[in-house]
């Protein structure tokens, strides 16, 4: 029984994973979808009452029918790689691999359409809240008046994307940055806009999930570098933050996270959290297909492996020796 792996060449997280796998015997099949047609084959047949897919990478033939979970880590856009790339052969081929691979008993991290729908930003903070997350009061607006209503109610605010994407591609983000006081917010109605109350947060959580088991990580923050209006306060881009260290989950955060994978229908999050003085963890956002390599190298949680025993269903046998750090991680 294999374990498929859908990610880009790129993707050293997910060989954190495929290192554990290897160690204890599991076959393991790592394919990206923008390779399909050419490096990569699908077939699959539906005839006599049964189908009989298989999947073809580097000379080498998977039965889809012996596949048990696939992992959707990052996959690139399905025959992006064509010599004759369009969309449609784009559509086609996304019909094609994702809709065979459904017709499969193998288990998903995470399923596409559970995935497709917790990327939404907006339903995050619903299903957080519903949970009994914590979450800062929030405004997604394209009305002017609407956001300068809601600063006057929440002076002290945060401007994020409500997507995440960057507008200039792919590996790029927009950091999230304070808004200044004296902002008239007429740049709103040119597009959905999303304000947050800014958390006074004296530490990052970076909370991943791999179906039952939690890793936190924590990194102190530096209290003078959001002091500035206008000044960028993501982690991501604090070079003053961290190091990440392991940090125990409170009972009501742990129950929380596991009622909203539940219901999201989520084997595998990536949750981020701000930490006030008080101590409580306020929820910012769950990516469903997270990078965790950072948090392992730095805290020595063996996430990697977890993600492995997850995918294979069963007890893996000695531990693999760590991978080095990546050299470019992406959180």
């Amino acid at each position: 029984m294999t374990v498929l792996i859908l990610t880009n060449e790129q993707d050293v997280t997910a060989d954190m994973a495929v290192v554990e796998l290897n160690a204890g015997g599991i076959p393991v099949l790592r394919l990206d979808p923008a390779e399909l047609p050419g490096g990569v084959g699908v077939s699959g047949e539906f005839a006599h009452g049964a189908f009989h897919g298989h999947l073809s990478v580097g000379g080498r033939v998977v039965s889809m029918a012996g596949l048990r979970s696939v992992w959707v880590r990052r996959p690139g856009t399905p025959a992006a790689r064509a010599l004759a790339a369009s969309d449609w052969l784009t559509e086609e081929a996304s019909q094609s691999l994702y809709g065979m691979l459904r017709c499969t008993d193998a288990r998903w991290m995470n399923h596409p359409d559970a995935a497709r729908q917790a990327r939404h930003k907006p339903w995050q903070l619903w299903l957080a809240r519903a949970c009994g997350l914590p979450v800062p009061a929030t405004l997604i607006t394209t009305f002017p008046r609407v956001a300068r209503e809601f600063a006057e109610r929440y002076p002290d605010l945060v401007v994020k994307p409500v997507s995440g994407a960057h507008p200039g591609g792919e590996g790029l983000a927009v950091p999230t940055t304070r808004v200044r006081p004296d902002e008239d917010y007429r740049d709103v109605a040119h597009g959905p806009t999303l304000l947050q109350r800014r958390v006074r947060k004296v530490a990052d959580i970076r909370l991943t999930c791999v179906g039952d088991r939690l890793f936190a990580a924590r990194a102190q923050s530096e209290p003078q570098a959001a002091e500035a209006d206008g000044s960028v306060v993501d982690v991501r881009f604090d070079d003053a933050a961290g190091p990440w260290r392991p940090v125990p989950v409170p009972r009501r955060v742990a129950d929380g996270v596991h009622a909203y994978l539940t219901r999201a229908q989520l084997a595998y999050g990536a949750f981020d959290f701000a930490e006030d003085a008080d101590g409580i963890w306020w929820f910012l956002e769950c990516n469903q297909s997270g990078q965790f390599g950072f948090v392992e190298i730095e805290t020595g949680q063996r996430i990697g492996r977890a993600v492995a025993q997850w995918l294979a269903g069963e007890p893996l046998g000695p531990a693999a020796e760590p991978l080095g750090p990546d050299p470019a991680p992406q959180r």
